[in-house]
């Protein structure tokens, strides 16, 4: 079955607060990015990633890439404004035989290849599957006044992450009708519900974490030094 990775590589990290868009930082000598698409490059399920880049990193994303030897990295497209319109770009270039698309945040380089794998296997039973943990702390609503109305349950709680998968027609079925109803999610899945399915869940590690913050690249500079798959 070929299956197609997404990488949405666009965003500029402002919460980084860096010169450099976070996925170029290094993390023990390499690019957040490229530890990120060795996972994938590693990964025997996987047949070819497609990049959504900035105009101005092509280069640098073309030169990492050939660098590190990532040869099923074959595609890099323009990314646009907003993470949805990156993955849009992306899904116009995958391979006609692409059965299966993973999508994967650029910036969470520790995922691990069992999650990978179960994440396809379930997208296959199910269609859709959603990687995520379950939510640790008390969860509370609250209203425009600044005080709480109601506490969640939070056994039914899961903090979703990536990748999520999906069966190929179904997210080009689901980006389709959002982009027709002019809908906005912040993430696959979202636009997934809004056709009626409800995704598979795949429990993931509290390590895959998305590096957003200098708090998050301190953590991830723990991380590295264990992290083993």
């Amino acid at each position: 079955m070929f299956t197609s990775v997404i990488i949405p590589a666009a965003g500029a990290g402002e919460r980084m607060g860096t010169a450099v868009s976070k996925q170029f930082l290094l993390l023990q000598g390499k690019p957040i990015i490229i530890h990120t698409l060795e996972r994938f490059q590693m990964c025997g399920a996987v047949n070819e990633i497609i990049i959504a880049v900035q105009p101005t990193t092509r280069q640098q994303v073309e030169f990492l890439v050939g660098e590190f030897n990532l040869s099923k990295a074959a595609k890099i497209v323009e990314g646009g404004k907003r993470r949805q319109d990156s993955v849009s770009n992306a899904l116009s270039r995958i391979d006609p035989r692409t059965e299966i698309v993973i999508v994967h945040d650029a910036v969470r380089p520790f995922i691990q290849q069992k999650v990978i794998l179960e994440s396809i296997e379930k997208a296959k039973v199910h269609s859709a599957a959603v990687v995520a943990v379950r939510v640790k702390d008390t969860v509370k609503v609250g209203n425009d006044e600044g005080r709480f109305e109601r506490t969640l349950d939070r056994s039914v709680l899961w903090s979703a992450q990536t990748p999520q998968t999906f069966t190929r027609q179904l997210l080009l079925d689901a980006y389709e009708k959002a982009g027709r109803e002019h809908v906005e999610a912040t993430d696959d899945a979202s636009l997934i519900e809004r056709l009626g399915i409800r995704p598979a869940i795949v429990e993931g590690s509290f390590d895959n974490i998305k590096i957003t913050t200098p708090d998050d690249l301190d953590f991830a500079n723990v991380l590295v030094k264990r992290f083993k798959d």
